[in-house]
């Protein structure tokens, strides 16, 4: 293999070549994923037949061929079938000699998805911070309230009893409230082991469709190829169940459904905590056919506090970003009226020996 086809091969955003005639003449291993069809399905045909005669893309192909340049389109609305539309970027270059055009996908999302995500760690960190403090400051002295009070009710009428039934009930709320927040404080790293995701999946599925899901009719679309990730089981179930109550509950009571989708997608890295270059090759993806989170909050959901649930806390997915991304991985969200899919991108397993590699 040359070095042109080994950089065509590693190139990390979705690319093709359309020949003299207007032809796909190739197509990169990104494109193949972010498309969902093999170099043999698209060849030869046009860009027109692929994406749409009257569509931005196969105008961008002829002018840039017409210009014998580069064209770029910004913001275009890209639909295909299978997965929601999504935002991109478009740039087209043109080869004097044979009249070739090389076209790029640039995935604005996954831009947004890493500055999204170094952001949810930043508010991880506070929430750590603050976690070990309410701990120690707050649950001690509630001991103490809750322990006076039954103590009181040795020597207290039945009438007044019902008060200090009351300290205690409010002690022990504010005590579970402290214990949600205390998950945050555990700093350490999880255990690693190799987990099967689907495994995972499958037991957060079953938990789910016997208790809060039980509505919801349930799709699976998996990659039965993928390899392990590194983590903690327990954690990661504790994941896709914060998810799926999260999804069960904004599906409509009738004609509910969930899709859990499992794939393998390449070239996608970010520094980790400890300024080491992570791939995140595995993605899982959780969507649900609800009314869609509020597009003014889209951006803020991962944060503490907010929540567009009534009595809610807003602590869950708070703590769902602090374990994902104690994993090493990246969690983000597309919402639209009718659909919305949590994307969770992790790491794969890898032994110790083959770490460096």
């Amino acid at each position: 293999m040359t070095v042109r086809e080994q950089s065509w091969s590693l190139l990390p955003l979705p690319a093709l070549v359309f020949g003299p005639g207007g032809e796909i003449a190739a197509v990169n291993p990104a494109a193949e994923n972010f498309l969902g069809q093999g170099e043999s399905q698209l060849r030869g045909k046009s860009a027109g037949s692929v994406f749409g005669e009257t569509g931005r893309i196969a105008a961008l192909v002829a002018r840039a061929r017409g210009a014998a340049a580069s064209a770029a389109d910004h913001d275009v609305e890209f639909a295909w079938p299978g997965r929601p539309p999504e935002t991109i970027d478009l740039l087209a270059a043109a080869t004097e000699e044979g009249g070739e055009v090389l076209l790029v996908f640039q995935r604005r999302s996954f831009a947004m998805q890493i500055d999204r995500t170094l952001t949810h760690r930043h508010a991880a960190r506070s929430m750590t911070g603050m976690a070990a403090m309410l701990a120690h400051e707050i649950k001690n002295p509630l001991a103490g309230i809750s322990g006076a009070a039954q103590l009181l009710e040795m020597s207290l009428s039945e009438e007044d009893r019902q008060l200090t039934e009351l300290i205690r009930e409010e002690t022990k709320r504010i005590a579970d409230l402290i214990n949600r927040v205390e998950a945050f404080g555990d700093t350490g790293p999880p255990r690693r082991e190799a987990v099967n995701i689907h495994n995972v999946l499958d037991r957060a599925r079953r938990s789910a469709e016997a208790g809060f899901a039980a509505h919801v009719r349930f799709h699976e679309d998996y990659d039965p190829s993928l390899p392990a990730v590194p983590g903690d089981r327990d954690q990661l179930v504790q994941v896709m169940m914060n998810l799926l109550k999260n999804a069960a509950e904004a599906a409509p009571p009738v004609g509910g459904a969930i899709t859990l989708r499992t794939s393998y997608r390449p070239g996608v890295a970010m520094t980790g905590p400890h300024g080491a270059r992570v791939s995140m090759p595995l993605l899982v993806q959780i969507s649900d056919n609800g009314p869609g989170i509020p597009e003014d909050i889209q951006s803020e959901i991962f944060e503490p506090f907010v929540t567009t649930k009534a009595g809610g806390g807003g602590l869950g997915l708070s703590l769902v970003s602090k374990i994902v991304a104690d994993h090493g991985g990246a969690i983000d969200c597309v919402s639209r009226p009718g659909f919305t899919s949590f994307r969770i991108r992790l790491p794969i397993w890898r032994e110790e020996k083959d770490a460096s590699e």
